[in-house]
């Protein structure tokens, strides 16, 4: 048993109850960014969030344990990513990400966005032209210190 295979458990129950991630990030009380980032094993579940999930996906004790548990974050299967969608994101780094850099150090100064103290909202935009997807990302600036 380990978090790879509780997470594998947690897709299959999803499809086969036909559960929506907004719906289960209802009942365990998050976002539905945050909680399908959690159910795909990239957070930590508290030992109630963990009980929600133990109940929704039909997991054992030992599974539910495994929510709790500290994941191994940014897991991708390969270095450059395959799937389509994924792969567009790494093409928006690798395009914009100087980009970024450039403005946030200007802005901000010498630091980081902080990928902890972090949210994101990811909503549909209608628009006559095909539906976008309206992507929001905030991120604590921490700046670099000198010492």
């Amino acid at each position: 048993m380990d978090r790879h295979t509780v997470t594998q458990k947690i897709i299959g129950a999803k499809v086969r109850k036909g559960l929506k991630w907004s719906d289960i990030a209802e009942k365990i009380g998050h976002s539905k960014e945050w909680t399908t980032a959690a159910c795909l094993g990239q957070m930590t579940f508290t030992k109630a969030q963990a009980e929600v999930a133990q109940s929704l996906f039909d997991l054992s004790d030992e599974e539910a344990a495994w929510l709790q548990i500290v994941p191994y974050k940014g897991s991708l299967a390969t270095a450059v990513p395959t799937d389509p969608l994924i792969y567009r994101w790494y093409e928006i780094v690798n395009v914009y990400g100087m980009t970024i850099k450039e403005l946030i150090h200007e802005e901000f100064g010498d630091g980081i966005m902080s990928a902890i103290d972090f949210s994101m909202d990811i909503q549909r935009e209608p628009d006559p032209k095909g539906d976008r997807v309206n992507v929001v990302l905030s991120g604590k600036f921490l700046p670099y210190k000198t010492y």
